[in-house]
């Protein structure tokens, strides 16, 4: 493979297709991510406008919406789920605690509306499969699962590389991802470390997820085993089990792969894939800016985004989302593919609990 012209056009949108018109979002759940990162990246958008904001109380909804222009409507959760002011959305962004996703959904589908919803998809396979559910009894609705990594250009270069057979065979997987939850936010009532609201953990749900299903999206396979232990010790992380998590995961074709996750470490970030003839690392990944190391031989190649921060990845997964959904497309990220992250997320909580390996 001639590596130099690959990578001439590295940021290449491979996805896009020629679009008319414009996607107008309801945001549903106004903390500081949407805030700070999913409203601006509608704003920067030309095919992408928030028109509607949803929040626990008319107060919260109407200071939100005073902060930026172009909001048509204020509601609270109830408004929205009895339909209000659907004539000015086309789309729902949904960022609440992951326990409280499916009911938004719901009505999302109910009324025809299109659906980016954060991940992991909800706090339990079972509920995951409700909202695979209420999706499919639409017939106007299509739902993506916001794995902003599927847009990263590096991990769709890394994806390229991997089916050309650059590497050979994919053989190893070594992928993490830790961050100082209580550093960054210092409230020990948080609903990430509430099983009732962020579901069966904290580290493997918040983080674990990004190796997970970037090493899917890479490798183009699904899990088919796993075998995990956890750790909780440290003040703040009494109620959730897994401080720190460790897992190996056998995809399809005896890909193995070692996961590891923890919202009390260093902040960081990687995943390398190593095959038959190469391997590929992306590091740093998921919190920051991607650098992308290809190795084959005497080839060894460095290519870095340093300005592929948090805003650009949140911009262009927008914008994948809203392309996809005005030329008719299905995007990669569908509940059928989510529900697939859900189930192995649930494996490894059964492993640790039962110290042995759980076929899915």
């Amino acid at each position: 493979m001639d590596l130099e012209g690959h990578f001439d056009d590295f940021e290449r949108r491979d996805w896009e297709e020629d679009a008319e018109g414009t996607v107008r979002f309801a945001m549903i759940g106004l903390g500081w991510w949407t805030r700070e990162y999913a409203v601006p990246a509608t704003e920067k958008s030309d095919i992408c406008d928030t028109t509607v904001v949803v929040s626990s109380s008319t107060e919260k909804a109407e200071d939100f919406a005073a902060d930026f222009d172009g909001i048509e409507a204020a509601l609270t959760y109830d408004e929205f789920q009895d339909g209000a002011a659907t004539e000015h959305y086309d789309a729902v962004y949904i960022a609440t605690p992951n326990a409280l996703h499916l009911p938004y959904v719901e009505s999302a589908a109910e009324y025809g509306k299109d659906i980016l919803l954060e991940k992991p998809m909800e706090a339990s396979v079972e509920r995951a499969e409700g909202i695979v559910e209420a999706v499919e009894a639409s017939d106007e609705t299509t739902l993506m699962v916001a794995y902003r990594m599927h847009t990263d250009p590096a991990v769709r270069r890394m994806r390229d590389l991997i089916e050309s057979g650059f590497i050979g065979e994919p053989a190893h997987v070594h992928g993490h991802m830790s961050q100082p939850l209580l550093e960054m936010i210092p409230d020990p009532d948080q609903w990430r470390l509430n099983p009732d609201l962020a579901g069966p953990g904290a580290s493997v749900t918040d983080l674990g997820v990004y190796p997970i299903n970037t090493a899917r999206f890479v490798l183009d396979r699904d899990p088919v085993a796993v075998q995990a232990a956890t750790y909780s010790g440290a003040e703040g992380f009494e109620d959730v089990p897994d401080e720190r998590a460790a897992f190996t995961v056998t995809y399809e074709d005896d890909v193995l792969a070692s996961m590891s996750a923890s919202q009390n470490a260093h902040t960081n970030g990687f995943l390398r894939i190593t095959g038959t003839e190469g391997e590929l690392k992306l590091e740093p990944a998921f919190l920051k800016p991607s650098g992308l190391t290809v190795s084959r031989g005497d080839v060894d190649a460095e290519l870095d985004l340093p300005d592929w921060n948090m805003d650009h990845q949140m911009d262009e997964e927008f914008e994948y989302f809203a392309n996809h959904v005005l030329t008719d497309r299905q995007p990669t990220g569908s509940g059928e593919h989510g529900l697939v992250d859900m189930q192995l997320i649930e494996a490894v909580f059964e492993s640790a609990e039962r110290g042995e390996r759980i076929d899915l």
